[in-house]
Protein backbone atom coordinates (compact mmCIF):
# COMPACT_ATOMS: atom_id res chain seq x y z
CA UNK A 1 0.00 0.00 0.00
CA UNK A 2 2.68 2.45 0.91
CA UNK A 3 4.44 1.56 -2.12
CA UNK A 4 1.43 2.32 -4.02
CA UNK A 5 0.76 5.73 -2.39
CA UNK A 6 4.35 6.87 -2.68
CA UNK A 7 3.86 6.18 -6.85
CA UNK A 8 1.09 8.16 -6.80
CA UNK A 9 2.21 11.39 -5.09
CA UNK A 10 5.31 11.35 -7.65
CA UNK A 11 3.40 10.89 -10.70
CA UNK A 12 1.27 13.83 -9.54
CA UNK A 13 4.24 15.52 -8.88
CA UNK A 14 5.32 15.16 -12.02
CA UNK A 15 1.83 16.33 -13.22
CA UNK A 16 1.70 19.55 -11.80
CA UNK A 17 5.61 20.00 -13.27
CA UNK A 18 4.83 19.71 -16.47
CA UNK A 19 1.46 21.80 -16.14
CA UNK A 20 3.52 24.63 -15.01
CA UNK A 21 5.75 24.65 -17.94
CA UNK A 22 3.10 24.61 -19.79
CA UNK A 23 1.73 27.53 -18.36
CA UNK A 24 4.86 29.00 -18.54
CA UNK A 25 4.98 27.92 -22.24
CA UNK A 26 1.49 29.93 -22.53
CA UNK A 27 2.65 33.13 -20.93
CA UNK A 28 5.88 32.85 -23.45
CA UNK A 29 3.24 33.12 -25.86
CA UNK A 30 0.86 35.58 -23.99
CA UNK A 31 4.16 37.69 -24.40
CA UNK A 32 4.20 37.13 -28.15
CA UNK A 33 0.50 38.01 -28.83
CA UNK A 34 1.22 41.42 -26.82
CA UNK A 35 4.27 42.14 -28.60
CA UNK A 36 2.60 41.67 -31.55
CA UNK A 37 -0.33 43.60 -30.38
CA UNK A 38 2.28 46.39 -29.41
CA UNK A 39 3.02 46.41 -33.03
CA UNK A 40 0.15 46.83 -34.26
CA UNK A 41 -0.88 49.67 -32.13
CA UNK A 42 1.91 51.30 -33.14
CA UNK A 43 0.68 50.81 -36.73
CA UNK A 44 -2.81 52.47 -35.37
CA UNK A 45 -4.17 55.91 -35.72
CA UNK A 46 -3.13 56.52 -31.89
CA UNK A 47 0.66 55.01 -31.61
CA UNK A 48 2.89 57.53 -31.00
CA UNK A 49 6.08 55.98 -32.30
CA UNK A 50 7.35 56.60 -36.29
CA UNK A 51 7.47 53.52 -37.65
CA UNK A 52 10.91 52.77 -39.49
CA UNK A 53 8.88 51.35 -43.05
CA UNK A 54 7.30 55.10 -42.40
CA UNK A 55 10.01 56.94 -42.56
CA UNK A 56 10.11 59.28 -46.13
CA UNK A 57 13.75 59.57 -47.04
CA UNK A 58 13.26 62.14 -49.49
CA UNK A 59 12.97 64.52 -46.41
CA UNK A 60 16.38 64.35 -45.62
CA UNK A 61 18.04 66.43 -48.51
CA UNK A 62 17.82 69.49 -49.70
CA UNK A 63 17.59 68.90 -53.25
CA UNK A 64 20.75 70.41 -54.15
CA UNK A 65 22.27 67.92 -56.14
CA UNK A 66 20.55 68.61 -59.42
CA UNK A 67 18.95 72.04 -58.11
CA UNK A 68 18.40 74.34 -61.09
CA UNK A 69 18.37 77.84 -61.19
CA UNK A 70 16.14 79.91 -59.44
CA UNK A 71 15.24 76.72 -57.60
CA UNK A 72 15.59 76.53 -53.18
CA UNK A 73 16.93 74.05 -51.14
CA UNK A 74 14.30 72.29 -49.04
CA UNK A 75 14.27 72.20 -45.50
CA UNK A 76 15.19 68.54 -43.89
CA UNK A 77 14.06 66.05 -41.68
CA UNK A 78 15.29 62.34 -40.89
CA UNK A 79 11.62 62.13 -38.85
CA UNK A 80 9.33 62.83 -41.17
CA UNK A 81 8.99 66.67 -39.13
CA UNK A 82 7.08 64.84 -36.60
CA UNK A 83 7.51 67.72 -34.30
CA UNK A 84 7.25 70.39 -36.77
CA UNK A 85 4.35 72.34 -35.19
CA UNK A 86 6.17 71.54 -31.92
CA UNK A 87 5.81 75.34 -29.44
CA UNK A 88 3.60 76.41 -32.32
CA UNK A 89 -0.33 77.58 -31.88
CA UNK A 90 -1.58 73.49 -33.23
CA UNK A 91 -4.57 73.81 -35.94
CA UNK A 92 -6.48 71.29 -33.44
CA UNK A 93 -9.12 70.42 -35.90
CA UNK A 94 -10.07 74.21 -35.84
CA UNK A 95 -10.22 77.16 -38.14
CA UNK A 96 -7.73 79.34 -36.40
CA UNK A 97 -8.05 82.59 -37.84
CA UNK A 98 -4.91 83.91 -36.12
CA UNK A 99 -2.84 81.22 -38.16
CA UNK A 100 -1.67 77.55 -36.53
CA UNK A 101 0.53 74.57 -37.36
CA UNK A 102 -0.89 71.24 -38.38
CA UNK A 103 0.85 68.63 -37.59
CA UNK A 104 -1.82 65.85 -39.46
CA UNK A 105 0.21 64.14 -42.25
CA UNK A 106 -1.12 65.06 -45.94
CA UNK A 107 -2.63 61.31 -46.76
CA UNK A 108 -3.23 58.89 -49.66
CA UNK A 109 -2.34 60.90 -53.04
CA UNK A 110 -4.52 59.07 -56.18
CA UNK A 111 -2.61 58.32 -59.13
CA UNK A 112 -1.64 60.33 -62.06
CA UNK A 113 -5.00 59.17 -64.38
CA UNK A 114 -7.23 60.05 -61.29
CA UNK A 115 -5.98 63.29 -60.68
CA UNK A 116 -9.36 65.70 -59.48
CA UNK A 117 -10.79 67.56 -62.28
CA UNK A 118 -13.89 70.50 -62.26
CA UNK A 119 -15.41 72.76 -64.49
CA UNK A 120 -18.57 75.22 -64.23
CA UNK A 121 -21.14 74.19 -66.08
CA UNK A 122 -23.48 77.23 -64.83
CA UNK A 123 -23.24 80.17 -64.81
CA UNK A 124 -20.82 80.86 -68.08
CA UNK A 125 -19.17 83.69 -69.24
CA UNK A 126 -20.52 85.18 -72.07
CA UNK A 127 -23.67 83.17 -71.35
CA UNK A 128 -26.95 84.32 -70.73
CA UNK A 129 -26.99 87.08 -67.35
CA UNK A 130 -28.12 85.48 -63.95
CA UNK A 131 -31.17 88.07 -63.49
CA UNK A 132 -31.09 89.99 -60.07
CA UNK A 133 -31.97 88.93 -56.85
CA UNK A 134 -33.48 85.67 -58.44
CA UNK A 135 -32.89 82.13 -56.90
CA UNK A 136 -30.41 80.07 -59.31
CA UNK A 137 -28.52 76.95 -59.20
CA UNK A 138 -24.66 77.03 -59.45
CA UNK A 139 -23.39 73.60 -61.39
CA UNK A 140 -20.48 71.72 -61.09
CA UNK A 141 -19.28 68.80 -63.01
CA UNK A 142 -16.56 66.92 -61.39
CA UNK A 143 -14.16 63.89 -62.37
CA UNK A 144 -12.70 61.33 -60.31
CA UNK A 145 -13.86 62.51 -57.46
CA UNK A 146 -16.07 60.56 -54.27
CA UNK A 147 -18.05 63.04 -53.21
CA UNK A 148 -20.04 62.81 -50.32
CA UNK A 149 -18.13 63.08 -47.37
CA UNK A 150 -18.12 66.32 -45.18
CA UNK A 151 -16.92 65.96 -41.84
CA UNK A 152 -17.99 68.45 -38.88
CA UNK A 153 -15.69 71.77 -39.95
CA UNK A 154 -15.90 73.30 -36.45
CA UNK A 155 -13.86 70.48 -34.80
CA UNK A 156 -12.07 68.34 -37.48
CA UNK A 157 -10.54 71.35 -39.87
CA UNK A 158 -7.55 69.53 -41.32
CA UNK A 159 -7.30 66.52 -38.49
CA UNK A 160 -7.19 63.52 -40.50
CA UNK A 161 -5.10 62.65 -44.14
CA UNK A 162 -6.77 62.36 -47.53
CA UNK A 163 -8.10 58.59 -48.49
CA UNK A 164 -8.89 56.86 -51.36
CA UNK A 165 -12.00 54.93 -52.58
CA UNK A 166 -11.06 53.10 -55.25
CA UNK A 167 -8.16 55.39 -56.37
CA UNK A 168 -9.96 58.41 -56.15
CA UNK A 169 -9.96 61.16 -54.09
CA UNK A 170 -12.84 60.99 -51.23
CA UNK A 171 -14.38 64.52 -49.89
CA UNK A 172 -16.44 67.77 -51.30
CA UNK A 173 -16.60 70.47 -53.34
CA UNK A 174 -17.34 74.26 -52.53
CA UNK A 175 -18.15 76.93 -54.42
CA UNK A 176 -17.90 81.02 -53.72
CA UNK A 177 -19.23 83.35 -55.00
CA UNK A 178 -16.96 87.45 -55.04
CA UNK A 179 -17.88 90.99 -56.44
CA UNK A 180 -15.96 92.04 -59.14
CA UNK A 181 -17.10 95.12 -58.68
CA UNK A 182 -17.68 98.12 -61.83
CA UNK A 183 -16.27 95.66 -64.58
CA UNK A 184 -15.62 91.70 -65.02
CA UNK A 185 -11.54 92.24 -65.99
CA UNK A 186 -10.30 94.17 -62.86
CA UNK A 187 -6.69 94.08 -62.12
CA UNK A 188 -6.08 94.30 -58.14
CA UNK A 189 -6.69 90.72 -56.35
CA UNK A 190 -9.85 90.34 -55.22
CA UNK A 191 -9.72 90.46 -51.46
CA UNK A 192 -9.73 86.86 -49.94
CA UNK A 193 -12.27 87.30 -46.69
CA UNK A 194 -15.01 88.97 -48.64
CA UNK A 195 -17.63 86.97 -50.86
CA UNK A 196 -21.28 87.56 -52.06
CA UNK A 197 -21.88 83.60 -51.65
CA UNK A 198 -20.09 80.46 -50.19
CA UNK A 199 -21.56 77.03 -49.76
CA UNK A 200 -20.08 73.61 -48.81
CA UNK A 201 -21.55 71.04 -50.72
CA UNK A 202 -21.96 67.83 -49.13
CA UNK A 203 -24.24 65.74 -51.01
CA UNK A 204 -23.53 63.22 -53.57
CA UNK A 205 -25.39 64.89 -56.18
CA UNK A 206 -26.15 62.80 -59.27
CA UNK A 207 -23.72 60.43 -58.26
CA UNK A 208 -22.31 61.07 -62.20
CA UNK A 209 -20.14 63.94 -60.63
CA UNK A 210 -22.88 66.58 -61.41
CA UNK A 211 -22.97 68.82 -58.23
CA UNK A 212 -25.60 71.77 -57.67
CA UNK A 213 -25.72 75.08 -54.74
CA UNK A 214 -28.63 76.87 -55.19
CA UNK A 215 -28.24 80.70 -54.36
CA UNK A 216 -31.33 81.42 -53.03
CA UNK A 217 -33.03 84.68 -53.41
CA UNK A 218 -30.60 85.33 -56.04
CA UNK A 219 -27.68 88.47 -56.25
CA UNK A 220 -27.54 91.63 -56.64
CA UNK A 221 -26.72 93.21 -60.46
CA UNK A 222 -22.98 93.33 -60.93
CA UNK A 223 -20.14 91.74 -61.64
CA UNK A 224 -18.73 88.30 -60.51
CA UNK A 225 -16.82 85.34 -60.34
CA UNK A 226 -17.60 82.17 -59.22
CA UNK A 227 -14.60 79.60 -58.36
CA UNK A 228 -14.59 75.98 -57.21
CA UNK A 229 -12.39 74.82 -54.18
CA UNK A 230 -12.44 70.83 -54.49
CA UNK A 231 -11.21 69.51 -50.86
CA UNK A 232 -10.80 66.34 -48.83
CA UNK A 233 -13.07 65.27 -46.37
CA UNK A 234 -11.63 67.17 -43.65
CA UNK A 235 -11.77 70.37 -45.79
CA UNK A 236 -7.85 70.62 -47.21
CA UNK A 237 -7.65 71.09 -50.90
CA UNK A 238 -7.02 67.93 -52.62
CA UNK A 239 -3.30 66.97 -53.43
CA UNK A 240 -2.27 65.63 -56.63
CA UNK A 241 0.40 63.22 -57.41
CA UNK A 242 2.51 65.38 -60.33
CA UNK A 243 2.82 69.26 -60.50
CA UNK A 244 2.48 69.78 -63.70
CA UNK A 245 -1.05 68.87 -65.18
CA UNK A 246 -4.13 70.94 -65.55
CA UNK A 247 -6.61 72.57 -62.75
CA UNK A 248 -8.11 70.58 -60.04
CA UNK A 249 -10.84 73.58 -59.67
CA UNK A 250 -12.59 75.78 -62.27
CA UNK A 251 -13.01 79.75 -61.78
CA UNK A 252 -15.53 81.60 -64.55
CA UNK A 253 -17.19 85.32 -64.54
CA UNK A 254 -20.54 86.24 -64.95
CA UNK A 255 -22.77 89.28 -64.71
CA UNK A 256 -26.05 89.68 -62.87
CA UNK A 257 -28.78 92.49 -63.95
CA UNK A 258 -32.26 93.30 -64.93
CA UNK A 259 -33.35 93.25 -68.49
CA UNK A 260 -31.38 95.53 -70.88
CA UNK A 261 -29.47 96.66 -67.11
CA UNK A 262 -26.58 93.72 -67.17
CA UNK A 263 -24.23 95.97 -66.53
CA UNK A 264 -20.84 95.79 -68.99
CA UNK A 265 -22.58 93.61 -71.61
CA UNK A 266 -26.51 95.19 -71.55
CA UNK A 267 -25.57 98.68 -71.33
CA UNK A 268 -24.35 98.62 -74.91
CA UNK A 269 -27.91 97.19 -75.57
CA UNK A 270 -29.68 100.03 -73.86
CA UNK A 271 -27.34 102.47 -75.54
CA UNK A 272 -28.53 100.51 -79.40
CA UNK A 273 -31.96 101.15 -78.07
CA UNK A 274 -31.69 104.50 -77.16
CA UNK A 275 -30.03 105.47 -80.53
CA UNK A 276 -32.56 103.66 -82.42
CA UNK A 277 -35.44 105.01 -80.64
CA UNK A 278 -33.92 108.76 -81.31
CA UNK A 279 -33.67 107.56 -85.37
CA UNK A 280 -37.35 106.04 -85.21
CA UNK A 281 -38.28 109.59 -83.68
CA UNK A 282 -36.44 111.65 -86.50
CA UNK A 283 -37.76 109.47 -89.53
CA UNK A 284 -41.24 110.11 -87.94
CA UNK A 285 -40.43 113.81 -87.29
CA UNK A 286 -39.39 114.00 -90.77
CA UNK A 287 -42.08 111.98 -92.30
CA UNK A 288 -45.00 114.06 -89.96
CA UNK A 289 -43.02 117.25 -91.94
CA UNK A 290 -43.28 115.98 -95.29
CA UNK A 291 -46.83 115.28 -95.00
CA UNK A 292 -48.16 117.84 -92.76
CA UNK A 293 -45.88 120.53 -92.88
CA UNK A 294 -48.06 122.58 -90.33
CA UNK A 295 -48.24 119.82 -87.65
CA UNK A 296 -44.22 119.54 -87.90
CA UNK A 297 -43.06 121.63 -85.08
CA UNK A 298 -46.05 119.85 -82.64
CA UNK A 299 -44.70 116.43 -83.90
CA UNK A 300 -41.05 117.70 -83.43
CA UNK A 301 -42.14 118.05 -79.87
CA UNK A 302 -43.45 115.40 -79.40
CA UNK A 303 -41.29 112.94 -80.43
CA UNK A 304 -38.68 115.30 -78.69
CA UNK A 305 -40.14 114.38 -75.67
CA UNK A 306 -40.41 111.16 -76.03
CA UNK A 307 -36.94 110.49 -76.90
CA UNK A 308 -36.12 112.75 -73.66
CA UNK A 309 -38.03 110.47 -71.59
CA UNK A 310 -37.03 107.29 -73.01
CA UNK A 311 -33.20 108.14 -72.56
CA UNK A 312 -34.14 109.34 -69.13
CA UNK A 313 -35.78 106.23 -67.87
CA UNK A 314 -32.87 103.54 -69.15
CA UNK A 315 -30.48 106.00 -67.71
CA UNK A 316 -32.15 105.78 -64.02
CA UNK A 317 -32.35 101.89 -64.91
CA UNK A 318 -28.91 101.88 -65.63
CA UNK A 319 -27.84 104.32 -62.79
CA UNK A 320 -29.94 102.20 -60.26
CA UNK A 321 -27.77 101.23 -57.06
CA UNK A 322 -28.61 98.15 -55.44
CA UNK A 323 -27.42 96.91 -52.08
CA UNK A 324 -25.09 93.83 -51.99
CA UNK A 325 -26.26 90.99 -49.95
CA UNK A 326 -24.47 88.69 -48.33
CA UNK A 327 -24.84 84.76 -48.51
CA UNK A 328 -23.19 82.20 -45.83
CA UNK A 329 -24.09 78.47 -46.25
Amino acid sequence: MLYKFAIAVALAASSAVAQNKGGQNNNGGNAAANTGNNNANNNAADGLTLLANAVQKGSAQDGSATIAAGQAKSITSTNNFINFCSGKTLTDGLQVQGGSCNGVVMGDIPSKSNMVSSIITFPTQGGNAVQADTTFDIKVQMANFVAGTFTNADSTYYSAPQQLQGGKVVGHTHVTVQDLGNTLNPTTPLDATQFAFFKGINDAGDGKGGLSATVTGGLPAGNYRVCTMASSSNHQLVLMPVAQRGASDDCTKFTVGAANNNNGGNNNAAAANNNNAAAATNNNNNNAAAANNNNNAAATKTGGQAAQTGQGGQGRQGGRRVNRRTFVA
